[in-house]
């Protein structure tokens, strides 16, 4: 099961978000909460906000709908910073110019999942399949070569 929470039109740019949300992408709650109390960025109080809104909504389904939820197994499994809309502004420049500028604007998506229960969550990396992939790929490849020797 997962728990998200979601704040639009946040007033900062995605990529200072993403900063922040690579901190605490894939650690327990707990330690991701205490990363954001210490951490010296501008954004950091909002997405620390944001987790504690996605904690109290995996509680809140936990006891309306029945589910077995232990938040203490929470971890942060998506934390991403998207790109909203951005604000066109003019700034005066020397000699009666003008020079524009954009002020951008971050919707940050936070989702949490629950560890698995030997405490390891099942998820698969890009890693692994591309190692598959990769072994896949050679013996394939040695098969034809062999083949297509014993056919000259």
């Amino acid at each position: 099961m997962e728990f998200r929470a979601e704040a639009r039109y946040v007033r900062v740019s995605p990529q200072k978000a993403r900063l922040v949300l690579e901190l605490i992408k894939g650690r327990r709650v707990e330690e991701a909460m205490n990363t954001l109390t210490f951490t010296k960025k501008g954004i950091a109080p909002d997405i620390q906000k944001l987790l504690r809104s996605a904690i109290e909504n995996a509680n809140y389904l936990s006891q309306e709908k029945g589910l077995d939820v232990d938040l203490d197994n929470l971890y942060v499994k998506r934390a991403i910073a998207n790109e909203g809309p951005r604000m066109k502004r003019i700034r005066p420049a020397p000699m009666g110019r003008a020079f524009r500028y954009q002020r951008r604007i971050a919707h940050i998506e936070i989702a949490l999942a629950e560890k698995g229960a030997n405490g390891v969550a099942t998820v698969v990396t890009d890693q692994t399949q591309a190692t598959a992939t990769k072994s896949k790929g050679k013996t394939a490849g040695k098969g034809t070569k062999k083949s297509a020797a014993r056919n000259k």
